[in-house]
């Protein structure tokens, strides 16, 4: 079995944004075949960058209820530490980027998953670390 850490912006898509393009229905698409086949992996801090934001409670309760089914995997000590040297590593090279996306590189490599993600960032990331991105169907 495959295991892929799907990132907030493909969330976002799926779950947040109303009309969308044959591109975007493609990445929707891919998402719910990781998710019938059980490779789907979500963090708790990719849970609470998707429900961040929501000001509507009916909204965000909706949203919540819909992505409760999907338990979040267990983070661990070494997983901090790693996004740490992560961040350190990129920032020595001149880029920058968030604690969350380093910590969802962290786990990505301490636990042999691949990331889906529409966020460009982590194509730079990659040049600094063995990072495996799942390509966009």
């Amino acid at each position: 079995m495959k295991r892929i850490l799907v990132d907030t912006s493909v969330w976002s898509l799926a779950l947040r944004k109303k009309e969308k393009t044959d591109q975007e229905m493609r990445v929707i698409n891919q998402l719910s075949k990781i998710i019938n086949n059980l490779d789907m992996i979500i963090i708790g801090p990719i849970r609470q960058e998707i429900l961040s934001g929501i000001t509507d409670k009916k909204k965000y309760e909706e949203l919540r209820e819909k992505i409760s089914i999907f338990e979040d995997f267990q983070l661990h000590t070494y997983d901090y530490e790693l996004a740490a040297e992560l961040f350190n590593e990129c920032r020595k090279h001149g880029i920058q980027g968030s604690h969350i996306d380093y910590l969802i590189c962290a786990v990505a490599i301490n636990n042999d998953m691949s990331i889906l993600t529409l966020d460009n960032d982590f194509q730079l990331y990659k040049k600094h670390m063995k990072l495996k991105i799942e390509k966009i169907a």
